[in-house]
């Protein structure tokens, strides 16, 4: 189960942590994008190539202390085509340097539409009977609103591709009580009713360590919840944004983990990507800064959870 190289990894590397790449051309240091806009113009294809030569600078500094990182899918469709192949480039890129990549899409959809979505992301495409793998990430985001019948196509792509899931259950955003805090006829609140929802859909993905690869998005921002999910959902894997710029601390994600300091993995974007802005270095040293500041935030998250160990 995809999930299981995950946490052989975080084990290896002792670092529960995922560096998002979300990238926008204000974080990119101007060297790179005048040298990407040389060849191409300030045109979508010279953003695209700014976003890859910076994505790559940041895989390289982060690749043997971090075992993951969390291409927002987003961030490259606002480029067109050219940022899309991007996004492509950067996930064949990490996966070539051993990381495990998770793709932050939140599809939703249900039926064949679905699995065109998972296959697209995690599966392969079938072009005249000849299978070829178009983004290949090792998991990806969705949302559940829709029940099972957005989730059981993506459960049988990552069956068949060993790969795996994180379905929002109570996400970071200041907002995300308006529904998810709602309680249902049974006083339940739906975060967690969509979290036990989790728990069931994962008994067909389980791994050998406990944890299955259907997992919850659940945010940093919220500590009180994410300790009550992490009791609640034994065999649930966490993904947990919202570390750093949006609030979070190590003292906040510790209740994500479980006895053996596994059981999440704390996503920091702007905090590890914009560390060379923070540090005021040189624009040229910004692939060193975030290796510091992702050297920074595995120390500290350590130091509440201890040892990582199976």
């Amino acid at each position: 189960m995809s999930f299981d190289r995950l946490i052989k990894g975080i084990v290896k590397m002792q670092n529960p942590t995922v560096a998002g790449l979300d990238p926008k051309l204000d974080f990119i240091p101007d060297y790179i994008k005048e040298e990407a806009y040389k060849k191409y113009g300030k045109t979508l294809d010279g953003a695209a190539e700014a976003l890859f030569e910076f994505n790559k600078g940041l895989i390289d500094a982060l690749c043997d202390i971090v075992p993951a990182v969390k291409p927002q899918a987003a961030y490259y469709e606002m480029y067109g085509w050219q940022g899309v192949r991007t996004l492509q480039k950067t996930i064949d890129y990490a996966k070539q340097k051993g990381m495990f990549v998770i793709t932050d899409g939140k599809r939703n959809d249900i039926g064949t539409t679905m699995e065109a979505y998972a296959n697209a992301h995690l599966g392969s495409t079938d072009i005249e009977g000849e299978k070829v793998e178009a983004f290949g990430a090792d998991a990806l985001t969705v949302n559940g609103y829709l029940g099972s019948d957005g989730i059981n196509p993506v459960i049988k792509v990552s069956s068949q591709n060993d790969k795996g899931m994180f379905i929002l259950v109570k996400t970071s955003n200041q907002s995300s009580g308006e529904l998810q805090d709602k309680k249902l006829d049974d006083n339940t609140t739906i975060y967690r009713t969509m979290g036990a929802m989790c728990e069931k859909w994962g008994e067909q993905l389980m791994g050998e360590y406990g944890y299955s690869g259907v997992g919850a998005v659940v945010g940093a921002t919220y500590p009180e919840q994410l300790g009550e999910l992490r009791k609640a959902l034994p065999h649930t894997f966490f993904l947990v944004p919202g570390y750093g710029a949006q609030g979070g601390g190590a003292k906040d994600v510790a209740p994500a983990f479980d006895e053996n300091g596994l059981g999440a993995i704390i996503n920091s974007s702007r905090g590890i990507m914009c560390a060379w802005k923070k540090e005021g270095c040189d624009p040229k040293d910004f692939a060193q800064a975030a290796r510091r500041e992702a050297i920074r935030m595995r120390d500290e998250i350590v130091s509440y959870i201890g040892e990582i160990k199976l």
